[in-house]
Parts: C-alpha cells; structure tokens; sequence
C-alpha cells in the first residue's frame, strides 16, 4: 500500500547581517548550497519549496 507524507522543516536562527534583506540572502546562500550538494536527497523526499523571512526580535524574544 503507498501512503503520501507530507513534511515541513521549520526552524529559526539569528544571523549578524546590516539589514533584513542581507540577513535573508546569508540564510538562502546556504540553504541554496546545501540543496544542490544534496539534490539526490531532495529529490527523492520530493521536496517542492523552501521559504521564510527576516525580521527584528520583538521585546518578547531573548
């Protein structure tokens, strides 16, 4: 019997950069050069999308 699995990876990291746009593209760099070292992988999980966004911690975050 096959089953579908749908997957999400979520996670959060601070990164030193001069504006939102910069922290941005260092986190896509990498992601970016992890995917293509690892292309066979992804291609066998069918992974369709990466995502996310940069912001300013609010007074509630550390």
């Amino acid at each position: 019997m096959k089953y579908k699995v749908h997957w999400l990876i979520d996670g959060l990291v601070e990164v030193e950069a001069d504006d939102i746009g910069a922290a941005e593209k260092i986190i896509k760099n990498k992601i970016e050069s992890f995917i293509k070292n690892n292309s066979k992988f992804f291609e066998e999980v069918g992974a369709k999308a990466v995502q996310g966004q940069a912001y300013l911690p609010g007074t509630d975050e550390k």
